[in-house]
């Protein structure tokens, strides 16, 4: 790509430098209007700039401006310590809020269906002086990965992720209901549920549903299927597994592609796990992975007879032992810690078992089966792709290296004698920040900055008054 900043500090692999030069004559042939560069921020959410083709092109070589002051946002872009004085995270580069770089990787590049003639691409970010910004999160899974690579494992994943579709009555567009945060659109059910895969629910959720799967795959994504789930509008994807980074990359794509698509079609797709309506059923995200090695695609599977490998029994014995630490980058919300009520199809502590759907962690496949793997069924679908996967891989590594007994299955999911997931958010947050192996695994710095925006969070529920305070005690005191 010549002398340019991206070039000049190294920034690109050769598959990317490759795929970048491809890329400026595939954007001419496609006669493209313009080209969306986006970045996952700490919460999961795309943000970016749209650019014009030259811009775009310029892009390719320098990178595009990007603003750091994103970085100490909260989930409603509060910010989480006093603007300009951001070195209270560890990182002195940060200090004064200056811009940084958004760094496109092409091999990323897709365009998007829904919207005239406009190509997409992710993008990482960069100090100007061409270092890593260290609370990128992409980056932090990209560090897990080469750590995993070391050891002479791949990664593979497969996503499936709950969601509720409705139809939008009242975006509440007012200046007045423009807040911060905004007041919540008003919306109505899409359909009636607890009538679980039924061929007709499903069928009257297909104007939507169609227009979704449509766009879903000529995005290129893997989607596998499209299930009509037991609440009301509750909806689940299920993707083909992917290796290493792609299932990551893939799922900040298809969560803001769904956001879009339906707001354009006149419904609001929501993520949150579980939304405050009657009769609603919580979502979640169930994460299907396996390691393999050079030779072998799937170590998981046992042989003569057992279940598991060893290398997947130790595995799974780090996701247990690190559940509650690892909880803040599986469940990043006040809201998903609601999501976990004994008997809902959704874990309530940490255990595992064969083939068990209350567990945590539930084996799926059989003796024998070479597709063998474990689906941890802990997270919320509201999380930042990056981090969920990095916390399996920084307590599954744990596992392995350690030689972890995961203890006996749980064949009772939710009576079994085990510790319970953390019960809130702030729970949480203290098990992560002081957890030794996050500290060690992720450093000091993204510990604390990811701690600092979720007590920020935090603090502003505790200071809420809620409908539940007022209806129990605004009377009867």
């Amino acid at each position: 790509m010549g002398s340019s900043f991206i070039a000049g500090n190294g920034l690109w692999s050769q598959r990317q430098e490759e795929a970048g030069a491809k890329l400026v004559s595939r954007i001419q042939e496609l006669e493209l209007r313009q080209v969306r560069i986006s970045w996952g921020d700490q919460h999961g959410i795309l943000r970016g700039k749209t650019l014009e083709i030259g811009a775009f092109m310029s892009a390719l070589s320098d990178g595009k401006d990007f603003q750091t002051a994103t970085l100490i946002f909260d989930t409603t872009n509060n910010p989480a310590v006093p603007p300009f004085e951001a070195h209270g995270f560890g990182d002195d580069r940060l200090t004064g809020l200056p811009d940084g770089v958004l760094v496109p990787d092409p091999t990323t590049f897709r365009v998007l269906p829904w919207a005239d003639k406009t190509g997409w691409v992710l993008a990482e970010m960069y100090y100007r002086n061409g270092e890593r910004v260290p609370f990128d999160t992409r980056g932090v899974l990209q560090q897990q990965l080469a750590k995993l690579d070391d050891e002479g494992y791949t990664y593979t994943t497969g996503a499936e992720l709950e969601f509720y579709i409705t139809r939008l009555v009242d975006p509440k567009l007012s200046f007045a209901d423009s807040g911060w945060p905004p007041a919540a659109p008003t919306v109505t059910a899409l359909s009636h549920g607890y009538q679980y895969l039924t061929e007709n629910r499903g069928d009257e959720a297909d104007a939507i549903l169609s227009v979704l799967r449509d766009n879903i795959v000529a995005l290129g994504l893997p989607l596998a299927t499209v299930e009509d789930e037991w609440g009301p509008g509750q909806v689940e994807l299920s993707f083909d597994p992917l290796p290493g980074i792609e299932t990551a990359d893939n799922v900040l794509l298809i969560r803001s592609a769904v956001k879009q698509i339906c707001r354009r079609h006149g419904y609001h797709a929501t993520f949150m796990s579980r939304p405050a309506f009657p009769n609603i059923v919580s979502s979640g995200w169930h994460l299907h992975q396996s390691l393999g090695t050079a030779d072998k695609a799937n170590i998981f599977p046992g042989e003569n007879g057992n279940l598991l490998s060893d290398t997947a029994v130790h595995f799974m014995g780090g996701l247990l032992e690190h559940a509650r630490a690892s909880s803040v980058l599986t469940t990043p919300t006040i809201n998903g810690y609601k999501r976990y009520i004994a008997n809902s199809f959704a874990p309530d502590r940490i255990a595992w078992a064969e083939e068990n759907r209350g567990a945590m962690i539930r084996i799926s496949g059989a003796r024998g089966d070479g597709s063998t793997h474990l689906e941890n069924r802990i997270g919320d679908p509201a999380a930042n792709p990056y981090l969920y996967l990095a916390s399996q891989l920084i307590s599954g590594r744990d596992g392995i290296a350690r030689q972890l007994d995961p203890g006996p299955s749980a064949d009772e999911a939710y009576t079994a004698d085990v510790p319970l997931i953390p019960a809130t958010l702030e729970d949480a947050v203290r098990h992560f920040e002081g957890s030794d192996l996050m500290r060690r695994e992720l450093g000091d710095a993204v510990v604390n900055y990811v701690t600092t925006l979720k007590k920020k969070e935090i603090s502003r529920f505790n200071a809420t008054v809620t409908d539940w305070e007022q209806r129990e005690y605004f009377e009867v005191f």
